[in-house]
């Protein structure tokens, strides 16, 4: 895949630009973080060049003049919110983003409980975070909230909430996940700070859809297709395209809700500083795409795999045919087709062939590797075998894992164990390889080529077990599969 995003350049104007709108505001600025901080990897995907770390750097950058507060929602906390993605509850992951954010010498100021309704859960937390000398702050839930803008803007609404102590000209204000109420604590510091004097402003940092580049443009489709499960869609701005004449690009949240915060605004300054919800971003991503074919192909790629995911989260109980009837309308859309994907194309004439579960790897210099299920290996182990052969210069008929060594290993899985599948898998086969590596060079070999899988594309005949969707995961390798249940792992 070649870059088509430059992330020096981004990293350069995306701090000027926020250093520019906190001026703007008499040097207080509270702005909306929306998206992942750390490892954005989807941006990285369909913007190739874009770093999954680039949005913590650019921040980073700006670390003398920011401090950060943290969102949760107490009903978060209450249901045990978990992250998809890391498998841990909301509320760890507050002090998770807190350690992290502090090894990179950013200050966090404090943790905000949103939506208290006086929940037991949450008092604990809050006593947690006392006991560790994080201070932490409650706000409430307002009746009729954000359309009674009347007692929102009023000391029994915003009014009512704790005021949160910030320091510095920039409060970034980020959450674990979507539905903290970031939104809600900003506008209710600029309602406390404008009582206090302070003519705080507002801004909202988000990725996602791009505003300066079209509507179906790939790139922002592929974001639609990353939020098919909240059915976000993209639209022209229309408070912007009356205003200034411009063309530019949101979606449907943001532009459904501005009305409400036009009158949050007034009702707080008594003028909106804004025209548009496009005014209130600050995202510059779209001014950093140097090649924007090679950008259209990444994003393509990426709404095929999401389209895969669906149809496999759909066969596990984990999606609805609402989400996949909407992917299935971004393909059409976007005139894409599953033999768009090549690995899906070169897995599925294997496995037809063999009669047989198989995969392919497309690695990055374009060569394709194909496997099959054999008596010994699973499809993914026989793949990460072959394509780290071809990578290393190994010939294919070396047998870096000798059968006398799988034999005692299947052994143990079926007859000790008691596992029904004697195959090895790709974890057992890369323990293998680094035990074989102590006495064997073409195995060590085998096992620095591994980095070389990062960004390469991988696609299976049948859905792989949450170990072997792990290990590539971990590989940096980009898989999909098709929905076909398999007993054991692939």
């Amino acid at each position: 895949m070649r870059n088509g995003f430059d992330n020096e350049k981004y990293l350069k104007i995306q701090s000027e630009h926020i250093k520019e709108r906190i001026g703007h505001f008499g040097n207080k600025l509270y702005l909306e973080f929306g998206g992942k901080l750390f490892d954005d990897y989807h941006a990285s995907r369909v913007l190739p060049g874009f770093e999954p770390d680039s949005k913590l750097k650019m921040l980073m950058q700006l670390a003398d003049m920011a401090e950060i507060v943290i969102v949760i929602s107490a009903v978060d906390i209450e249901k045990n919110k978990v992250r998809g993605d890391l498998g841990i509850t909301y509320d760890k992951d507050v002090l998770r983003l807190r350690d992290e954010f502090m090894k990179r010498d950013l200050y966090v100021g404090s943790v905000v409980i949103t939506h208290f309704a006086g929940q037991e859960s949450a008092k604990a937390f809050a006593k947690r975070l006392k006991k560790m000398n994080i201070k932490s702050y409650f706000h409430y839930i307002i009746e009729g909230y954000p359309n009674n803008v009347a007692l929102i803007d009023s000391d029994k609404g915003f009014g009512k909430n704790d005021y949160v102590e910030t320091t510095r000209p920039l409060v970034v204000v980020t959450a674990p996940g979507p539905g903290s109420g970031k939104m809600a604590v900003c506008l209710s510091q600029l309602y406390n700070e404008n009582k206090r004097g302070v003519k705080a402003g507002y801004a909202k940092f988000e990725t996602f859809p791009i505003w300066n580049i079209p509507l179906k443009h790939p790139v922002n489709i592929a974001y639609e297709a990353a939020t098919a499960d909240l059915n976000d869609v993209n639209m022209i701005d229309p408070w912007h395209l009356e205003a200034y004449g411009k063309t530019t690009v949101n979606y449907n949240r943001d532009i459904e809700i501005y009305p409400v915060l036009d009158a949050i605004f007034k009702g707080i300054f008594g003028s909106n500083p804004y025209k548009s919800p496009t005014d209130m971003g600050v995202n510059m991503a779209g001014n950093c795409i140097f090649d924007d074919d090679a950008c259209r192909e990444a994003s393509n790629q990426e709404i095929i795999r999401r389209y895969y995911t669906a149809l496999c989260n759909l066969a596990e109980g984990k999606a609805t045919e609402a989400e996949v009837n909407k992917l299935s309308l971004l393909m059409q859309q976007s005139s894409l087709k599953p033999e768009n994907r090549k690995v899906t194309v070169a897995a599925s004439e294997r496995g037809a062939k063999a009669g047989l579960p198989a995969a392919a790897i497309e690695l990055k210099d374009g060569t394709i590797i194909t496997s099959e299920t054999s008596d010994l290996l699973g499809t993914c182990a026989a793949l990460i075998l072959n394509a780290t052969k071809h990578i290393a210069g190994i010939d294919h008929k070396v047998k870096l894992i000798p059968a006398e060594m799988i034999e005692p290993i299947q052994n143990m899985k079926v007859n000790y164990l008691k596992g029904n599948n004697p195959r090895l898998h790709t974890d057992e086969v890369l323990v293998a390889l680094a035990m074989l590596s102590l006495n064997d060079e073409n195995c060590k070999k085998a096992i620095d080529a591994l980095p070389e899988l990062k960004g390469c594309q991988v696609h299976t005949t049948v859905m792989l077990s949450e170990v072997d969707r792990k290990i590539f995961k971990k590989l940096g390798v980009d898989l999909t599969s098709d929905p076909i249940k398999k007993v054991g792992r692939a």
